[in-house]
């Protein structure tokens, strides 16, 4: 059985990670599934990609922080790149034929490039179900609903999507109400909970081993994400750590992203050699063993940095990205409003207000969340296998 996958990209890393976490998932809980993946992501090499699973590259666009789309490699117009994905991703479903097409994030993709072939599909493969993805929040609802609205985006989901699957919990954001769902729409969202996240491959005391650390220092991860976006909360914390107390044993890593300019890594790393305590990387394809082996985490507030802290219930102090969406934003604050973790507005950061909220959360121990639904992954992987296995059934009489 094949399944196909559009992974939504144009700023960060996070939801190729997501969907590279959930596509895993799928392939250790469903004999047999083959799954091919179409993405921009400039990053997709660098993951470890299970058996069963292959990628085609799509060439790239970038959002940034002003929200406007462009070409982030071709020197070419963006309209003419996105009539070349359009085109490749048709071809790719028309020689693949996906027994299930996920769609992440957009029903009609970035710029509407999906549009010819959610069309294909539901005329020459009627039996391939279409799942559009969402993780817990998009943007603000007055940003979404007129984005929904001009683009067609409630009925495409009404005419061509069997079912919306929401990575997240309709208690902490019910995106059927914040987001001004028709009834024909609302009713085919079904909500998953959100991502528990693996632990990582390293233990809390081997990463702590290989940092040298001792028994008194404790240990706070920065980071940033992708880190594009990412300098001013590096930047931010290191300048907090002159007005750390002599008392405190801690030391740092921060992992700046490989999406951060080098520039801004070398200014940096720069900054970082006064503090002999602070360690700088730029990159891991396993930050969970980092998060599990932390005393505390500072971080931009994505979905999976997110879920991480959450799996292990970690003390964090989120930091989240306010452009060019403010879905980091108001996740961080629904969260903080629970006591998950603390937030600080990205317009209020100062060195004194994010080490107070670090030091605080250094002082409260291991945080535990048994309301948050943590559970997504089963829930689609029960979903899905069912859809497989009634087509499945079905198959022989198609032919016929």
């Amino acid at each position: 059985m094949k399944l196909m996958v559009y992974s939504h990209d144009g700023f960060g890393l996070g939801n190729i990670r997501r969907m590279l976490r959930i596509c895993t998932h799928l392939l250790d809980s469903i004999e047999k599934i083959s799954i091919l993946v179409v993405s921009g992501s400039p990053m997709l090499h660098s993951f470890r990609l299970p058996k069963r699973l292959d990628y085609i590259k799509l060439p790239c666009l970038n959002r940034g922080t002003s929200g406007e789309m462009y070409v982030k490699y071709l020197g070419i117009e963006i309209d003419e790149t996105v009539k070349l994905r359009s085109e490749l991703i048709l071809s790719a479903i028309a020689n693949f034929k996906p027994d299930v097409f996920l769609v992440d994030k957009k029903p009609y993709g970035i710029r509407n490039e999906l549009k010819l072939a959610v069309e294909y599909l539901t005329a020459k493969l009627p039996e391939t179900p279409l799942i559009l993805i969402l993780r817990d929040i998009l943007d603000s609802p007055d940003t979404i609903i007129e984005e929904w609205e001009k683009h067609g985006y409630y009925e495409a989901i009404e005419k061509f999507y069997d079912r919306v699957l929401v990575v997240g919990t309709p208690e902490i954001f019910d995106i059927r109400e914040e987001y001004q769902l028709p009834p024909m729409v609302a009713q085919k969202v079904q909500f998953c909970g959100y991502i528990r996240q693996q632990l990582g491959r390293k233990s809390p005391n081997l990463v702590r081993s290989e940092l040298k650390l001792t028994k008194e220092e404790q240990l706070v991860l920065v980071t940033p994400g992708g880190g594009e976006d990412g300098y001013s909360l590096i930047d931010t914390y290191l300048s907090s750590l002159a007005l750390l107390p002599t008392s405190y044993k801690l030391r740092t890593l921060i992992i700046c992203g490989p999406e951060m300019p080098p520039e801004q890594q070398a200014a940096l790393k720069q900054k970082a050699a006064a503090y002999p305590q602070v360690q700088m990387e730029e990159f891991t394809d396993d930050l969970m063993s980092y998060i599990a082996a932390a005393d505390a985490v500072v971080a931009m507030g994505g979905y999976n940095t997110t879920c991480e802290i959450l799996s292990v219930g970690k003390p964090a102090v989120i930091v989240p990205r306010i452009k060019p969406s403010q879905e980091q934003c108001i996740r961080a604050e629904h969260l903080a409003k629970l006591g998950v973790l603390a937030a600080i507005h990205p317009n209020d950061l100062t060195p004194d207000i994010l080490l107070r909220s670090l030091l605080q959360k250094l002082h409260i121990p291991q945080i535990s969340i048994p309301e948050i639904n943590l559970n997504a992954l089963p829930k689609i992987s029960q979903y899905i296998s069912t859809l497989l296995a009634k087509k499945n059934s079905l198959m022989p009489f198609c032919y016929q």
